[in-house]
């Protein structure tokens, strides 16, 4: 009876471990993967991951940003943030830039996030006209400009930077560093049937309606180069050229021209922008050829020496420039842009 029991259970068993054996096989062979397969699982997994994760940064962004802009134009908006700097861009080209003015009511600004492009284009008086000389794209992060991208319009442009070999400006007491003789082959091979631009440089310090009347009468003194006591030298140690400052000789009748002549005469105009870029001498700095400026040591010295000038840009009919070569008190002429006939 007992060897019966011992029989019976060891059937059992066997059966229950052939059960097992088959089931796992079935499970083997029902959900077992190739690697294949599983590399496959692996992809779509990985897929739909990355995929969830860009949909989740997209949402974010998407929220963000309409924030983030209105953040931007209430920087740039409340208080006339954007307005002050063009002022200031503006002003800087006006006072550096000889013979150089701006259309105001074209210049455009575009906000980015947290940024701001300001984009403009510059004229110069040739003769009776004024031309494009180069349109600027200013990047401003917050309130920090970059250097000005710029292209040119003109057949004699400066070259890019800025050195005392490329100032046509020069103080009675700086040396010549462009050859005199030259320049004036340049105008008297010039057609006479041409208006051009002429960079002169005087002999000595004088009042500036005093070089109004020295220049022949059918030409116009366009931009004034002041004397500010630095121009004959290098400033600080590692001797950094300083360019000339000015301002325009003409009433510019355009009502948004700083230099309109409506309540300030250009030379109280000229005072007011050194004051306001002695405030913001690093952006004006970075807009400027000039790697330095030293507004606030100019200002001072000529508010107790009073404006005298060294230099003008003239325009007007070749011949007419010509007689230049003729005024002892004129030391050398740098020949500028050239156009054809448009005095009237």
């Amino acid at each position: 009876m007992k060897d019966h029991h011992n029989k019976n259970r060891d059937k059992d068993d066997e059966r229950y471990k052939a059960f097992l054996s088959e089931t796992k096989q079935e499970l083997k062979d029902t959900h077992s993967f190739s690697e294949e397969e599983q590399r496959k699982i692996l992809k779509v997994g990985r897929n739909t991951a990355r995929n969830t994760t860009i949909m989740i940064s997209l949402a974010i962004l998407l929220l963000i940003m309409p924030v983030l802009t209105l953040m931007t134009y209430m920087y740039y908006g409340f208080g006339g943030k954007a307005d002050q700097l063009i002022d200031i861009v503006s002003k800087t080209i006006y006072v550096t830039e000889p013979n150089t003015s701006l259309e105001e009511m074209e210049i455009e600004d575009e906000i980015g996030i947290f940024s701001m492009h300001v984009l403009f284009d510059t004229y110069k008086r040739i003769g009776k006209e004024d031309y494009k000389a180069e349109n600027y794209d200013v990047y401003f992060g917050l309130d920090q400009p970059d250097f000005p991208k710029k292209n040119s319009f003109l057949e004699r442009p400066l070259p890019k930077g800025y050195s005392v070999e490329v100032e046509r400006l020069l103080h009675p007491d700086a040396t010549i560093h462009f050859d005199e003789d030259g320049e004036w082959e340049i105008l008297k091979n010039l057609p006479d049937g041409t208006v051009a631009e002429a960079y002169v440089s005087l002999s000595e310090l004088m009042e500036p309606d005093a070089l109004e009347k020295l220049v022949p009468e059918e030409t116009e003194v366009r931009w004034l180069a002041v004397d500010t006591g630095l121009e004959a030298k290098q400033v600080d140690s590692e001797e950094v050229p300083i360019t000339s400052i000015g301002y325009p000789a003409q009433i510019d009748t355009t009502t948004w021209s700083p230099f309109n002549g409506r309540d300030q005469s250009n030379e109280e105009v000229f005072i007011d922008i050194l004051e306001l870029l002695g405030k913001n001498e690093d952006m004006a700095e970075k807009v400027s050829r000039a790697k330095s400026l030293e507004i606030k040591k100019r200002l001072s010295y000529i508010k107790e020496n009073g404006i005298k000038v060294y230099g003008a840009v003239i325009t007007g009919p070749t011949p007419e420039l010509r007689k230049l070569e003729t005024i002892n008190k004129i030391r050398g002429v740098k020949v500028g842009e050239v156009k054809l006939w448009n005095w009237k």
